[in-house]
């Protein structure tokens, strides 16, 4: 049976999410600054639903405060290569499975951070979707740039945006909310879309949502595989449509330390502190299918040896690991399980992103 491995980067393979890192070295408080417009965006893909917009745009939203600040390709391309932390295991665990079955990197990270990624670990350029960016071509007047650092230093100042996890609607969300998703939409759709730095907002195409399920696709054409042959790790709601393609085509699809989005999309929850135990997974997926990977999620907790399968395999990582067929009566448990240890592996502030 021939069978592919299709995987998100950060999170499953790095505890990095290089936007974040870059706009909180290169933007004064750009931290913050992210984490807000992380927000927005969560509003944007999950309540609002706005047309053209997808989970992950923030990766081009923060772009014209990365371009007003001065970063560069090359920045970013040095910043990254010098700023990778892999998950233990990772790169053991991904040239082992490339090994066994075609493997995949999909990634919603810019092209620069994915490239040395991929010199690190040495995995397959070609193997890898992501979002191609080449900000050296757009030119901002000095007088936009200045704009753009009043926008900054204004977007900093409005009110926190709270997204309940109970929200479905604009009208679940508070006045204070919806004041700053209010001023956030002008910025950007009607401000920002009609300057130079706008070129960035059409232009720039983040590989997250939609884009996600439709390299799983082509992937695909690339191998022969059928979506029922594909097992695809994530962790965040720029993965959630992928999870779902994967999961109702009849497919395997895993959260690994993912927050509620990943959670909620998945079929089995994976919490661990290490990435060797995905290589496990996918061995076990490759030789019996997707049944067998059920089967053993399904008698993980009960830490009883002689009733796991393939025990060999599997031994060392009992004790550290939590795995777990998802449904309704433990989905709240493993969100607020999951949502707790991606924390604690990739930070508290890296964690809190949607």
């Amino acid at each position: 049976m021939k069978r592919q491995f299709n995987t998100d980067c950060e999170g499953p393979i790095s505890k990095n999410d290089n936007a974040f890192e870059l706009s909180q070295e290169f933007i004064p408080q750009g931290g913050e600054l992210f984490a807000k417009l992380s927000k927005y965006d969560d509003f944007l893909a999950d309540i609002s639903k706005k047309p053209g917009y997808k989970a992950g745009d923030t990766l081009k939203l923060i772009l014209p405060f990365l371009k007003a600040y001065g970063v560069t390709d090359a920045v970013i391309g040095d910043f990254s290569a010098k700023n990778i932390l892999l998950v233990p295991d990772a790169d053991v665990a991904l040239t082992y499975v490339s090994l066994i079955m075609p493997t995949f990197i999909i990634s919603t990270s810019y092209r620069p951070y994915i490239n040395a990624l991929c010199e690190i670990i040495k995995f397959p350029i070609e193997n890898t979707y992501c979002t191609e960016l080449a900000i050296n071509k757009y030119k901002i007047p000095e007088v936009e740039i200045n704009y753009l650092k009043k926008l900054h230093d204004e977007i900093l100042e409005l009110p926190t945006i709270d997204i309940p996890a109970s929200a479905k609607i604009r009208e679940d969300l508070d006045y204070e909310t919806l004041k700053s998703i209010d001023r956030l939409d002008a910025i950007f759709w009607y401000e920002i879309i009609n300057m130079a730095s706008g070129k960035m907002l059409e232009e720039v195409n983040p590989v997250g949502g939609i884009e996600k399920a439709e390299a799983i696709k082509r992937s695909c054409e690339k191998t022969g595989c059928k979506l029922s042959d594909v097992m695809y790790i994530g962790d965040s709601i720029t993965d959630t449509e992928a999870m779902r393609l994967v999961k109702e085509s009849g497919g395997l699809a895993v959260s690994f330390n993912g927050n509620r989005y990943a959670i909620k999309a998945s079929e089995i929850a994976c919490i661990s502190p290490r990435a060797m135990i995905l290589a496990a997974l996918a061995t076990v997926f490759l030789n019996d299918g997707f049944e067998k990977v059920r089967d053993i999620a399904s008698v993980w907790e009960y830490r009883k040896r002689s009733k796991l399968p393939e025990k060999e395999l599997f031994e060392s990582m009992l004790e550290n690991t939590t795995l777990k067929i998802i449904d309704d009566s433990n989905m709240e448990e493993l969100i607020a399980q999951s949502e707790k240890f991606r924390k604690q592996v990739r930070g508290e502030k890296i964690g809190k992103l949607g």
